[in-house]
């Protein structure tokens, strides 16, 4: 491991991409400290104490949320216009011709999603100002209100451009960067809290080791999710182009046990922030009692998430992977799977395939994702990521290393994945 290290900072380029990711991280976190002007925290810090009306939020935003800093939204707004542009991708036809048409394509749904999370991020801002924190905004007035709103808006935005930044000049995806720096944040903390607890004798010992000791099959689990793989052999005929014979070789198509990732938990767990966040601002009791119900550890927030990532997993799953493209590509180029015959029984067959690895990694991510809610039930034991931070967090480590991995291999070093 440390022989690998030494040979990924020997290489000029990977050492310069990880210095630069570093330092975004530092940015970020120093962002996160900076308070938005004409703003109380100690008030909001004390509906915190009160309320885990927001907690998954918070988490995420590595507590900013909780400090009211400049990055008080985090990267949610913009996640929440992928998740808009993904489904009207589907309805709108102009939008599935852009999708279809490669990086030309790709730009302009992604200049249209800046545009709409600049847009939902003044929304939530305004909501959140004018609403639920409107009793920590010091010297009320229309100048106040706009200064408040237009800084939290820049603060997302600001995100926004970080994000993509690292995806281009760094290692990994620069959203989930973002995301992986503000749920570690809380990792330190976490564990002197625990420790305390356990001290002071709130907490049992044996209950702390038992979840350190799950906590880690999880992680286990997890990693095998995510490089799990079925592999379809593939065969490709012989063939003969003036005097060259081509194909003839075997391959495999290696179709993932998890092909969308970390997707479908982000997306669940950002679409269930939404009733809790909209009633949440309603000062009224069945608002109040609609923002409890949705809070997660209850029982309608633990069954809308399995069925959400479930619909999230086969959603991303078939926007990414198109059976009857890959058939048609392989009969044009003479491929075959062995015992299936070209065209629409072998797109059938993979379809078929996909839709079954898909109902199984949808499920593994389900139970990982609960899993932490119902050992803190049993053990009394704040599980310090919760099962959608382990999912992100493992799946960033992993998606990052596999960079830094394809930078090495490309110099003839051998990576960090076996």
């Amino acid at each position: 491991m440390l022989e690998t290290l030494r040979n990924a900072w020997r290489i000029k380029e990977l050492r310069n991409r990880i210095i630069f990711t570093l330092l975004m991280m530092v940015v970020f976190r120093l962002g996160s400290h900076i308070p938005v002007p004409g703003v109380d925290p100690l008030q909001i810090a004390q509906f915190f104490r009160d309320s885990n009306l927001f907690g998954l939020f918070n988490v995420f935003t590595g507590r900013a949320l909780e400090s009211y800093t400049i990055f008080a939204m985090g990267i949610f707004p913009y996640i929440n216009a992928s998740i808009i542009m993904q489904l009207l991708t589907v309805v709108i036809p102009k939008f599935e011709e852009w999708a279809k048409e490669g990086p030309e394509g790709q730009k302009k749904m992604q200049q249209i999603v800046r545009y709409g999370a600049v847009l939902l991020a003044f929304v939530q801002a305004t909501g959140m100002t004018l609403g639920l924190f409107r009793s920590a905004v010091l010297n009320p007035g229309a100048f106040t209100y706009f200064t408040i709103i237009v800084t939290l808006t820049a603060g997302t935005a600001f995100l926004m451009w970080l994000g993509e930044i690292i995806t281009e000049k760094g290692i990994g995806n620069g959203i989930s960067i973002i995301i992986f720096a503000g749920i570690v944040s809380g990792f330190g903390p976490g564990v002197l809290q625990t420790y305390e607890l356990t001290k002071v004798g709130t907490i049992n010992i044996l209950a702390v080791l038992a979840t350190i000791i799950i906590t880690l099959a999880l992680i286990v689990g997890i990693i095998a999710l995510e490089e799990g793989q079925r592999r379809i052999p593939v065969q490709y005929a012989k063939r003969v182009v003036g005097r060259k014979m081509y194909g003839g070789q075997s391959t495999h198509i290696p179709l993932k046990v998890n092909q969308s990732g970390v997707i479908p938990v982000i997306f669940a767990s950002t679409l269930l922030m939404f009733p809790s966040t909209i009633a949440g601002y309603i000062n009224h009791p069945v608002a109040q009692s609609i923002a409890g119900a949705f809070q997660p550890g209850s029982w309608l927030h633990s069954i809308l998430y399995v069925l959400l990532i479930i619909f999230f997993a086969y959603f991303y799953t078939a926007i990414q992977f198109d059976p009857y493209k890959m058939a048609g590509d392989m009969k044009k180029y003479g491929g075959f799977i062995p015992g299936l015959r070209p065209g629409r029984p072998t797109a059938e067959y993979l379809a078929r395939v996909s839709g079954r690895l898909t109902l199984a990694g949808a499920l593994a991510l389900a139970v990982v994702a609960i899993s932490p809610i119902i050992l803190q039930m049993i053990f009394k034991v704040n599980v310090i990521f919760g099962g959608t931070g382990m999912i992100i967090v493992v799946g960033v480590v992993l998606e990052t290393m596999k960079q830094i991995e394809s930078h090495m291999l490309m110099r003839n070093y051998q990576g960090f994945m076996k």
